[in-house]
């Protein structure tokens, strides 16, 4: 019997009365299909790698990177669960859980940061743009070049955007899609300024990164003061 369905960042965990839990990650292809019995499935059967079957629906999930049962108990010792960062959908919004564990990176750049699930779990390439830009910071800043103020921007852009994207799922509504404001637009005009939008691959896994570069300018940092020896200049 399933006893609850939760999220932990891009992860799934389905918890059964036996006390142990089905943990799925879809990774870039995998998805969860719900279907009334007999009913045709959208994707072929030799995709599916788990069927449950409770209340008169179907659950089907289709190549997913994860699907392991995790013994009761050890989701502290597990790789994976074990390393996630706070939940950028946790109920309590609450964004300081989030700027600290991008602050644990601080030579990162923050377009690197915000997708380390380390750091914060259940960002994703398109909100990681999308939340940026809201924001008005530029991708390939670093954490440590960025004031609490600007991080704190950041993710509750990101929190809010993904928020809403949930309710419009759950509402049966494709919620990103043709709305995004520089996610896939390389090439066409910021919908608030027009200037031409840009993309530049990121990161160590070359993650595609959308800005406007007049929207969201690079942090210039603060030049230092050379001492009195050195604006007094040769003697």
């Amino acid at each position: 019997m399933v006893d609850a369905v939760e999220a932990r960042g891009k992860h799934m965990m389905m918890r059964f009365s036996t006390g142990a839990a089905l943990h799925t990650h879809m990774g870039m292809t995998g998805s969860w299909h719900l279907y009334r019995p007999g009913s045709p499935w959208r994707k072929a059967e030799g995709m599916a790698r788990v069927v449950l079957e409770a209340g008169g629906v179907v659950a089907v999930c289709f190549v997913p990177s994860v699907a392991e049962i995790v013994a009761t108990g050890s989701e502290e010792s597990h790789p994976s669960l074990s390393r996630l960062g706070p939940d950028v959908l946790a109920p309590s919004r609450d964004a300081a859980p989030l700027v600290t564990g991008l602050r644990a990176a601080p030579d990162a750049e923050i377009g690197v940061a915000l997708l380390d699930q380390a750091a914060v779990s259940g960002i994703g390439n398109i909100w990681k743009s999308e939340g940026l830009f809201l924001a008005r910071v530029h991708p390939f800043d670093r954490v440590a070049d960025l004031d609490d103020a600007a991080l704190t921007r950041v993710v509750r852009a990101a929190m809010r955007e993904m928020h809403r994207s949930v309710r419009l799922e759950s509402a049966g509504i494709e919620g990103g899609r043709g709305g995004y404001r520089v996610y896939r637009r390389s090439g066409r005009p910021c919908p608030r300024c027009g200037t031409v939008i840009e993309m530049r691959r990121q990161g160590p896994l070359r993650r595609s990164t959308y800005w406007c570069p007049r929207c969201q300018p690079p942090v210039t940092p603060p030049r230092r003061d050379p001492g009195p020896a050195a604006r007094a200049g040769p003697g």
